[in-house]
């Protein structure tokens, strides 16, 4: 890590990896581990973990709101 925090990705890794100059990043901690990916990749695998959500969520979070004013 340099002195001003960035970590620099070893060529022959970014060329392993696919990784171009500037592509956009994301990382997290995960277990004491700071890991991370191409913000596409993270995007992919988020829409992976969703597939099996049905309907609009954003419909179902206003009926439960909707729902608990009612119970008040």
């Amino acid at each position: 890590m340099s002195p001003e925090g960035r970590v620099v990705i070893p060529a022959r890794i970014r060329r392993k990896l696919g990784l171009k100059p500037g592509e956009p990043m994301v990382g997290w901690l995960e277990d004491g581990r700071f890991v991370f990916m191409p913000r596409k990749e993270a995007i992919a695998a988020a829409r992976g973990l969703l597939r099996h959500v049905k309907g609009n969520m954003a419909d179902e979070l206003i009926r439960e709101r909707q729902a608990e004013a009612e119970r008040e």
